[in-house]
């Protein structure tokens, strides 16, 4: 499933399919890891508002996403994330390559996170 086929009613099956943390034994684990995705989306409404850019909390996020639900996390964090924020979301997913070469080709990189990003 690609993440044009997410929609509201699929979303956390699709999630709960590829969820895989050995650490998890309830559902309110499985809605904590859920909540990054709002963490994330979150931390770049502040950025792009105006506010400082906390890019190794965003990454750290990133991070735990792709290990727990592995290379699903990209479709989820572009259906959980508006369009505003796809730009910045490819900028970071091509620094921890984990950007799919064939998505969205024409979306631009951010060259402002891209800048911090080389900084790190």
């Amino acid at each position: 499933m690609k993440f044009d086929e997410l929609n509201e009613s699929n979303y956390i099956l699709f999630a709960i399919k590829h969820y895989e943390n050995p650490a998890c034994v309830t559902r309110a684990d499985f809605d904590e890891d859920m909540k990054r995705f709002k963490y994330l989306k979150r931390l770049l409404k502040r950025y792009v508002r105006g506010g400082s850019l906390r890019t190794h909390l965003i990454i750290n996020h990133l991070i735990i996403l792709y290990n727990v639900f592995g290379e699903a996390a990209t479709p989820l964090l572009f259906f959980k994330m508006e369009r505003e924020y796809w730009s910045l979301m490819k900028t970071l997913l091509v620094y921890l390559n984990k950007y799919p070469m064939n998505m969205m080709s024409s979306l631009e990189l951010d060259p402002d996170l891209q800048e911090e990003l080389e900084k790190l």
